[in-house]
């Protein structure tokens, strides 16, 4: 049997800032995970969606694992590592290259994207991970990005994997497949919320944590959030719910992490709001709204 859940409290997928003329800014990335950790996260996770890991280089995606490893480190924390693919056997070696490490904790590996290879192939697909790959797995369930949606019982299938930690639960909703995921998670199982907006009440409806790009920004805010849900602290818990949501709305009105890069950028925190194609730059009117909602004041020439 499992014991209780390894990965609870709040993970942040960091941004990856890039200078002006769209170069890797390393030394900014590791303030940033430094400032991640001392303000409450539970760890970090690398190269997910957030940190724009589809535009990286092979050299680029090895020096942002290292500088995030390197601040896990030093603040004893878990580092989770994203791992992308829709083909099996390249997901087990990158996996295996992770593993060789020795400092990645787990690795968030998406549901097969665009090939949509049903919920036997997707189960085949993670227990060959969970048999070959050599490092503990976080399902990432995004169905508005792979094109698939799993079921409870699927997702109930894949945490009974002796490999598969949890879950990063990012399905645009709380339905009925959320509510029985819940209810029947497999001991030892971690269900993360994905989607910042929602995730007062998935916490309030029993999720262990969360997985969330808004908290690049107000870490401190997010991580007592999931405090107060953890240990029942519903009225304070309902009320930052829902400022928060506001805020994670605001981060989300063009995407991901065009508006946060923004508002960190304007606060000082990295160098350039760049973001590489197909992304553009979020809108001036975007970031001031969210750097508002994040009690930044920005000066005029800091939002272009």
């Amino acid at each position: 049997m499992k014991p209780d859940p390894n990965f609870t409290g709040l993970y942040v997928p960091l941004v990856t800032p890039f200078t002006d003329d769209l170069r890797l800014a390393p030394d900014a990335l590791a303030q940033l995970a430094d400032e991640a950790l001392l303000a409450g996260a539970s760890g970090l996770v690398a190269l997910g969606t957030t940190a724009e890991a589809a535009t990286l280089t092979a050299e680029e995606k090895q020096t942002v694992v290292q500088v995030c490893s390197a601040a896990c480190r030093r603040h004893g924390a878990p580092l989770i590592v994203g791992v992308g693919t829709n083909d099996t056997a390249t997901a087990i070696e990158s996996l295996r290259e992770l593993a060789a490490r020795g400092d990645v904790t787990a690795a968030l590996v998406p549901t097969p994207p665009y090939i949509r290879p049903g919920e036997a192939g997707t189960l085949a697909h993670f227990t060959a991970l969970a048999d070959h790959g050599g490092i503990p797995l976080i399902v990432y369930d995004i169905p508005y990005r792979t094109g698939q949606t799993l079921s409870a019982d699927m997702l109930a299938a894949l945490g009974r994997l002796p490999e598969v930690a949890g879950v990063k639960h990012a399905t645009g909703a709380i339905d009925a497949t959320t509510v029985e995921l819940l209810g029947c998670a497999p001991h030892g199982f971690a269900v993360l919320g994905g989607d910042d907006v929602v995730i007062s009440p998935l916490l309030a409806a029993g999720a262990h944590g969360g997985i969330l790009a808004s908290a690049n920004l107000r870490t401190a805010d997010y991580a007592e959030l999931i405090s107060l849900w953890r240990h029942g602290s519903g009225a304070p818990a309902r009320k930052l719910g829902t400022e928060l949501a506001r805020f994670s709305a605001a981060l989300f009105a063009e995407p991901n992490p065009t508006v946060i890069k923004g508002v960190l950028h304007a606060q000082g925190r990295i160098p350039s709001p760049a973001v590489r194609l197909p992304l553009l730059a979020a809108s001036t009117s975007s970031v001031r709204r969210a750097a508002h909602l994040a009690g930044s004041r920005i000066p005029a020439a800091a939002a272009h």
